[in-house]
């Protein structure tokens, strides 16, 4: 117990100062939206990031794995409980497996909605691997006994919530059946005055070119970008290319970042490092690295 109350405080501690890596640079003193990205809580990759806007309602990204939902849970009680938004960006479970364990609690947070664009059962069956299909069963039937809201996110969609604003480039893309379920993805921009932020889910190179090649090519560019599939075997050059980002999310653990499948860096079949050195020719300022553990942005 000694050991749990432990935990709890330390991270109450971090959810105040953002522990593991500095925040941006603040530049004017215009009231902004913060940005979490939570660090995994077992050897998995994982995406999880929650949005405070300017006047305490929450939005929640993802959220990581089963063995994450503890800590997500935890988080989320030190804001309040009470989330407006959860966003879920494609039908794998490092993804929504958190979200299956929270709903299946008794004192899970209140959720106003989730926003989505997911494959259907039958479609995960044909095009996914065995090993996808009984996490999203257990996630699909987790939302439906807990009642939750789902709204089906459409390309062009536009959302604002106290003041951070949304649009919606890309869903689910059930034509494109290689790497099926990581390029079903959402692509969305969310942003206010001071900053904003492309998430591009696990997008692969398919739905990437399919992104480049539709009417929003020419509104990717933000100030952050989340790293396409933590990272490696995401979307191509071309991608970040376009979005110019000042700032890099990487929700990607230290192996990967690395490239390290046990001897060392580089010794892995990952194409972490590759990307890495597409980056090193754009004007990033910074990588905000998953393993550098809570990183807060404001």
């Amino acid at each position: 117990m000694d050991r749990l109350k432990t935990a709890w405080f330390g991270l109450l501690l971090a959810l105040l100062a953002g522990t593991g890596c500095a925040t941006a640079p603040r530049g004017s003193q215009t009231a902004t939206f913060t940005l979490w990205q939570l660090p995994n809580q077992t050897h998995s990759q994982i995406m999880s990031y929650v949005i405070r806007t300017a006047h305490g309602r929450i939005i929640v990204i993802d959220g990581g794995t089963t063995g994450d939902g503890p800590y997500l849970k935890g988080f989320l009680a030190a804001l309040g409980g009470v989330v407006d938004t959860w966003i879920m960006s494609h039908a794998h479970d490092d993804h929504f497996g958190a979200l299956t364990a929270i709903l299946a609690t008794p004192d899970a947070p209140a959720i106003g909605r989730m926003y989505a664009s997911l494959p259907d059962m039958d479609w995960l069956r044909k095009y996914g691997y065995e090993q996808d299909i009984k996490p999203y069963e257990q996630f699909l039937a987790a939302v439906d006994k807990a009642g939750l809201k789902v709204v089906e996110a459409k390309v062009g969609d536009t959302f604002e919530i106290d003041g951070v604003r949304t649009e919606v480039f890309g869903v689910r893309n059930p034509e494109i059946t290689k790497n099926a379920i990581n390029n079903s993805s959402m692509v969305w921009r969310m942003w206010d005055e001071r900053k904003s932020v492309l998430f591009l889910g696990d997008l692969g190179e398919e739905g990437g070119c399919k992104l480049l090649a539709s009417p929003y090519a020419n509104r990717l560019r933000a100030d952050y970008v989340q790293m396409a599939h933590h990272g490696q075997n995401g979307v191509d050059e071309d991608v970040y290319r376009a979005i110019q980002p000042r700032y890099c999310l990487w929700p990607t653990p230290l192996w990967l970042w690395d490239n390290d499948k046990g001897q060392g860096k580089g010794s892995g079949p990952w194409k972490t490092l590759e990307v890495r050195a597409w980056l090193d020719k754009l004007p990033i300022e910074r990588h905000y690295v998953m393993t550098e553990g809570l990183c807060r942005i404001d």
